[in-house]
This record gives structure tokens, sequence and C-alpha cells, in this order.
């Protein structure tokens, strides 16, 4: 499995947003193991289970949907430790994530995106519905997701979207508690921008929560761009503003995004040797963190 980067991250959440679910087909179940990862995936069927009783009621049908939990590598466990050489030898390829999808689109592109979602039955469930069918199933899926969360997660949320707006915001008030706020991983944070701007690289915010995601946002903005460049800001997107841009997938040909790869590979390697000591204790500390947060949403992001 490949290190997951943020844009990954936001279009899982946009597809579980689409189609209502909460990951791969395993049925609910039950389980007598008291283990915290067997808990954690008791309480993930529960709250599938829960959601599918209530549209049952409403008279839709959707299937209690688990993801499957994916196996890790030692590479993976590595990269979520924040180890040196694992992360090198990941960014000598893929760069931070983001042009590396358009070309290596089997490995990290959207041809994966899709052959997840597609695994989800409830997806072909909504592909036979017409408009009318489809709002009115969004109605019941936003009132049965606030209702499952309530009674398995004992949170107060509105709507399938609000559910993934508190996660995010969770994981964004958690970062700053705990990572930002945190004396030591400032320092060494404020050592990385020191050394990045000796490169030649911009650095706009040295907190240690932007910091780690400061080359990512940098090519995901890049490649915003081209996007826009190619399709023009969509007409019912949100009013843009110098803080509001859209974002817009390129189409892009492997040969096409090759050169903007060799650059963001570039750019990370240098990322990398500056916050070599920063990302050793920040990966480990974040990767707990969304540990604790995919229990209490009984998510997988």
């Amino acid at each position: 499995m490949l290190k997951r980067s943020r844009l990954a991250f936001a279009m899982s959440i946009s597809a579980a947003v689409l189609c209502g679910c909460g990951g791969a087909a395993e049925t609910a179940r039950t389980t007598t193991d008291a283990s915290p990862v067997a808990a954690a995936k008791d309480k993930k069927h529960q709250f599938e289970s829960a959601k599918a009783d209530c549209m049952k009621q409403k008279g839709f049908k959707y299937v209690a949907y688990v993801k499957p939990e994916k196996q890790l590598s030692d590479q993976d466990r590595k990269l979520a430790s924040g180890d040196y050489e694992a992360m090198r030898t990941y960014r000598e390829k893929y760069g931070f994530g983001i042009f590396s999808r358009h070309v290596y689109p089997t490995e990290i592109g959207i041809e994966t995106s899709h052959e997840e979602v597609d695994d989800d039955p409830n997806v072909k469930i909504l592909r036979k519905f017409s408009p009318a069918q489809h709002d009115a199933y969004n109605k019941a899926k936003d009132a049965c997701i606030s209702a499952a969360s309530k009674q398995v997660l004992g949170l107060t949320v509105k709507s399938n979207i609000d559910y993934f707006g508190q996660y995010t915001l969770s994981l964004r008030r958690l970062r700053g508690a705990e990572l930002d706020g945190d004396a030591k991983l400032v320092e060494l944070a404020g050592s990385m921008a020191t050394c990045l701007k000796g490169k030649g690289h911009p650095v706009k915010d040295t907190k240690p929560s932007r910091m780690q995601r400061r080359g990512e946002d940098l090519f995901m903005d890049q490649q915003g761009a081209i996007g826009r460049e190619q399709q023009g800001d969509l007409p019912k997107g949100p009013k843009m503003t110098k803080e509001t841009r859209q974002f817009q997938m390129p189409t892009l040909s492997p040969q096409q995004a090759r050169p903007y790869l060799d650059k963001e590979i570039k750019a990370a390697l240098d990322d990398l040797e500056c916050g070599k000591d920063f990302y050793a204790t920040y990966e480990p500390r974040d990767t707990a963190i969304k540990q604790r947060l995919n229990e209490q949403f009984a998510s997988s992001f």
C-alpha cells in the first residue's frame, strides 16, 4: 500500500459523501475479542447495521458495508513512523504523492479510487435511482446517519456531510492542541523552515501541522491551477477569493505530468533532508491521533 496523500484523503471523503457508505464489503457482525483493534472493527459494523436498519424503516435498501482492513506492509508502518529511509524511498519515486497519480495512474491514480468506490453495493443501488429518488434517498440517509451516530458513536451530527466535516474539524483541533502546541515540535519545525528557506523553498507558516503539509499544499495548488486552466472555473462552484479556490483535477498523460513530478521529487527530497528529525517526531504522533479519531468515528481514513 502506498502512503496516501491529503488529496487521496479528500477524495475518499468525497466518495463516501456521494454514496453514504462506510467502506468495503463485509456484513455486520459482533465479536468477543476485547482487543482495541477488534473493538474498533466491531463499532464499524454496529454503525453500518444501525444505518441499514434505519434506512429499511424508511423504505430504502442499504447494505451494511465496512471496508476490509488492509494489511499494512513493513514499508507502510515505517512511513507512518516517520522513518527516514522509508520516506526517502517513497519520495524518490512519488514526491509528495501529487503529480505521481498521473504518472502512475494504476498505482495511486484515479482508477484505484474508482475501483474502491465501485466495490460498494450501495453505489450500484444509487445508480438505478431517478433524480427524485436520489434526493429522497439522501434525505433519508442524512436522518439515518444522524440517528446511528447518536446511537452507536455518541456523536451529534446533522447529516452525512456534517459527519465528515466533524471528523476533519476534530483532526484539525487535535493537531493544533497536541502537535502545534508542543515545544519540541515547534523547535524542530522552525529548524526545518530555516533549512528550506536556505535551499530557496518558500515557507509561509512554521506551525508543525502546516510544515508537515507544506509540500503537498504547494503542489496541490499547482495541480489545481492546471485544472482551472484546462476547464475554467466551475459555474456552480464557490465564489473565488484569495483564500478560496476551486480544486479541479487536471487531465494529464504520464508524459505530460512527468516534468511536474520531477520538480516535485526534488522539492520532496529537500523537504525530507531538512525535516528528517521533524518527521521522526511528528509522524508517529499524528498517526496515533488519526487512529484515535478513526475509532471515535468508526471510520477508516
